[in-house]
């Protein structure tokens, strides 16, 4: 593992995502996409062919891990790489029972109910982060003066997973425990935060530029309900990493909302998925943050005449707020030709900032 004490931060503070994290203004929209290493791309089909290994197996092998990252910086010329990885990694490499099934998701083999079950939980410790934070080590040499995004799942989402045994459309044993076991709850929800800190700061210390923590599931839940029951234990993650000095967004699904509160978590940056548009959503944050998104990555399967109107309107609002990285309102879908976002990528760069 890389003696973190020792890793020389690049000085990149004139990239344009950090520019635009910052509030500032960049030289150019800065784009990047959610999901942009994996599926959509024939070479990564190739490479996770080829190496033969499971994709919690392909996250926790560096030199693996590295080329993935870097493929779609390569190809589309995005203004951030985003560390190959899953939110359940921590996971795993705490202890806990779970894998990626193909065409499921995580699954948990021992689903957590009871107090004793998230007493059981492992402790995630930072040397247990080693081949994460290596192939982070070969990527500051590769990406230049590209910044590099690691990410966690939030405790919310990673809860629910924990708590189902797998991905659930309605949540209905995740809902039921918050209120019929608050105190089991807050302990779980606890308990992840500290994990997902634990492998934050283990990937900042690596040197990655920014960071990201995504809550797949928090638009499953109210406003209220998020406030009770979500948002102190992720405000613990990100407030935690506040003396790190690096830019950390916060994202989530369906979660219009709740911008306010998710940026009252302590994020630089809120992520907006494409529900709703990007002014309305830099008003909700409170004009005070930047803001990330947002469109929606079906709209990629579209004619390029409506995927350039719709980039055009997005850019156009993202003035509205103090900073603006374009994304997609959520992951790139595996089917997108990735010709199409190598020219958005192009489309976006040629805009005003």
């Amino acid at each position: 593992m890389l003696d973190s004490a020792r890793v020389a931060r690049r000085d990149l503070r004139s990239a344009p995502l950090l520019a635009a994290a910052r509030g500032e203004v960049p030289a150019h929209v800065p784009v990047w996409f959610m999901r942009q290493a994996g599926r959509s791309l024939p070479e990564y089909r190739a490479l996770r062919a080829g190496a033969g290994i499971g994709m919690l197996q392909a996250c926790l092998t560096p030199d693996l891990a590295c080329e993935i990252t870097l493929q779609p910086v390569r190809r589309h010329g995005v203004d951030a790489a985003v560390l190959y990885s899953d939110i359940v990694v921590p996971l795993y490499i705490a202890g806990v029972g779970v894998d990626i099934v193909p065409g499921t998701g995580p699954v948990v083999a021992e689903p957590i109910r009871t107090m004793a079950d998230v007493e059981r939980i492992p402790r995630l410790h930072a040397e247990q982060v080693a081949p994460v934070a290596d192939a982070i080590g070969l990527l500051l040499r590769e990406l230049g003066d590209t910044p590099l995004i690691g990410f966690a799942g939030a405790p919310f989402t990673l809860a629910s997973y924990l708590v189902e045994g797998g991905p659930s459309r309605n949540h209905e044993r995740t809902k039921a425990l918050m209120r019929s076991a608050p105190e089991v709850w807050h302990a779980l929800m606890g308990r992840l935060a500290e994990i997902a800190g634990v492998f934050l700061r283990a990937q900042i210390d690596a040197g990655v530029d920014a960071v990201q923590l995504f809550d797949s599931w928090a638009g499953a839940l109210s406003e209220r309900d998020y406030r009770a029951y979500a948002q102190p234990h992720s405000a613990k993650v990100l407030t935690g990493l506040a003396d790190t000095g690096v830019p950390r967004i916060h994202f989530g699904v369906g979660t219009g909302e709740m911008l306010g509160a998710m940026a009252e978590a302590g994020a630089d940056v809120v992520g907006v998925d494409w529900r709703i548009p990007l002014d309305e959503a830099a008003r909700r944050v409170g004009g005070a943050h930047a803001v990330q998104g947002n469109l929606d990555p079906a709209v990629l399967f579209a004619d390029w005449a409506s995927i350039e109107a719709e980039t055009r309107r997005i850019v156009d609002e993202g003035h509205r707020a103090p900073g603006h990285i374009f994304n997609l309102g959520h992951g790139v879908l595996p089917s997108t030709d990735p010709d199409v976002l190598t020219r958005l990528a192009d489309l976006v760069h040629g805009l005003q900032p």
